[in-house]
């Protein structure tokens, strides 16, 4: 119904603005590192195709190319339609993105997918199989069917697809059908069959990964298994969303996201088997909670994780996180001892090359300035640095030593005349990056063990309102900041001594 929309970053200058995506003060720009769908992607004049964000991901990687599903999230949501309908991005570089539009669109109200929840792309011989979630909560509906369950629809081309209205799963006896959702369908080499994972509660409200196998995955011929993972009593996980598996090296990884313990996010558990036994490492969590739901994708190289950093309601600095927002993706690193950690894609990297001078706002007196290399002497009193706004799309690069064993220290974004700002800080003493809204509330979190005297490289990308901070190249913490952007930025020291050198600023070219 339209053309393709290619979302280039290359293309578009910094003072560009696009229609479309998360909205605060006025239209923002579709990014193009971190996608929003266009508004009014179908031509129409109807509120349902104003702007939208990017939900739940669902990567497959064919013939050179990434096929970005995802969850379709309008902003205007008219009373009798559905939601979530699965729209597609295209890259073969995680860089430059086509948006390609409606994929598989929402049912009727008396469809078992009047909303769609998230699913996996599966290659079956020369057929593309798309097992996704089924969901109807209407009244009329829930009477006389489960509210979710495991939909299919399959295509020659990756482009067309024809739901397959024989194909339905649900909750089989024991297990939950009012919460059963998330199908993660793969080849299983060791037991010669494909297998599908569900994310399911027992019914005594225990959080698990159902196991399904069958040896002709379209039929709808699947047989349950005994679930591959379940919640532990002391994780006592309400819901495990968005599985999915992979092996890398030598290891398997099981990954999963939650949204309602003390510990929200992606999480992973690892094993020497595809059948376990699941191992918890000590830092199991992929990113802090703005970044939710991430699946991965590989291109037969590296692996990428792909989620959606969260927006917030209403959109400002002290709104609620709400569900979709832009997508963000990282690139997973495998460690020696076999933990995965997280980097900034090489292409979005390399694409800040102009340097750009850091405007130097104001300077507290317990701060000193040598040629790029930043002393705040933060012990007594805070210590301050700030600078002039960057701009929409920039990349920080700094080296951060901590010259303390208490106190925190970092870098502030969105600071204004009032004294007010968003501070992503290192906290030696918790043992963690945290991000702080203007009101001093504790937003998001990583855990990060430091050490005095050390230096740590950290590298901080920015578009719009989306922050994404990067540590040694093994630890991610996405934020949502808005009007960060269009206010100064800068360093802080609070109860620490700390020394931030080669402090360097890139944007695009």
């Amino acid at each position: 119904m339209m053309a393709s929309i290619f979302l280039s970053l290359a293309s578009c200058s910094q003072e560009d603005t696009y229609v479309g995506g998360s909205i605060s003060g006025g239209n923002s720009e579709i990014t193009s590192i971190y996608p929003v769908p266009p508004s009014q992607w179908m031509g129409a004049d109807d509120p349902y195709y104003s702007a939208g964000y990017t939900g739940d991901i669902m990567p497959f990687f064919d013939n050179g190319k990434f096929h970005i599903y995802f969850l379709h999230d309008a902003q205007n949501k008219p009373a009798g339609k559905g939601f979530h309908d699965i729209h597609e991005y295209i890259s073969t570089d995680l860089v430059h993105f086509t948006y390609e539009g409606q994929m598989i669109p929402f049912g009727k109200t008396t469809d078992p997918d009047f909303a769609i929840g998230t699913g996996s792309v599966v290659k079956v011989g020369n057929l593309y199989c798309f097992y996704y979630t089924g969901h109807n909560e209407t009244p009329a509906f829930v009477q006389s069917n489960a509210r979710e369950s495991v939909l299919c629809a399959t295509s020659t081309d990756l482009k067309n697809w024809t739901k397959v209205p024989s194909f339905k799963i649900t909750a089989p006896a024991g297990y939950y059908n009012y919460d059963f959702r998330d199908p993660h369908v793969f080849y299983n080499e060791e037991l010669k069959k494909y297998s599908m994972l569900v994310s399911t509660q027992t019914e005594g409200r225990k959080a698990v990964l159902l196991h399904f196998t069958s040896a002709d995955p379209a039929s709808g011929k699947w047989d349950v298994q005994t679930p591959i993972y379940a919640t532990t009593p002391q994780e006592n996980y309400l819901m495990m969303e968005c599985a999915d598996i992979f092996k890398m090296g030598n290891y398997w990884y099981l990954m999963f996201s939650e949204n309602w313990s003390g510990n929200k996010g992606t999480h992973y558990r690892m094993a020497a088997s595809i059948n376990g036994p699941w191992t918890t490492p000590e830092n199991d969590i992929i990113d802090g909670e703005y970044f939710y739901a991430g699946k991965t994708a590989s291109d037969g190289g590296k692996r990428y994780v792909f989620g959606w950093n969260a927006r917030k309601t209403p959109e400002n600095d002290l709104g609620n996180k709400d569900w979709a927002g832009n997508m963000v993706i990282h690139e997973l690193i495998q460690n020696s001892d076999g933990t995965l950690g997280t980097q900034a894609p090489q292409k979005v990297k390399d694409l800040f090359s102009k340097k750009i001078t850091a405007e130097v706002d104001k300077i507290s007196e317990n701060v000193t300035i040598n040629n790029g290399n930043y002393t705040l002497s933060g012990v007594t009193n805070k210590a301050l640095a700030t600078f002039k706004s960057i701009g929409k799309k920039a990349k920080i690069t700094a080296e951060v030593t901590l010259g303390n064993a208490n106190g925190i220290s970092g870098f502030v974004f969105h600071t204004n005349d009032s004294g007010s700002y968003y501070k992503i800080v290192f906290d030696i003493t918790k043992g963690k990056i945290i991000g702080y809204n203007s009101a001093s509330q504790e937003v998001t979190r990583i855990p990060f063990q430091f050490q005095t005297n050390t230096k740590y490289a950290v590298e901080i990308i920015t578009e719009g309102s989306v922050v994404v901070l990067y540590i040694n190249g093994k630890a991610a913490l996405t934020n949502r900041i808005y009007g960060r952007d269009k206010n100064k930025w800068g360093l802080i020291a609070e109860g620490q001594n700390t020394v931030i050198s080669n402090l360097q600023i890139t944007q695009p070219e």
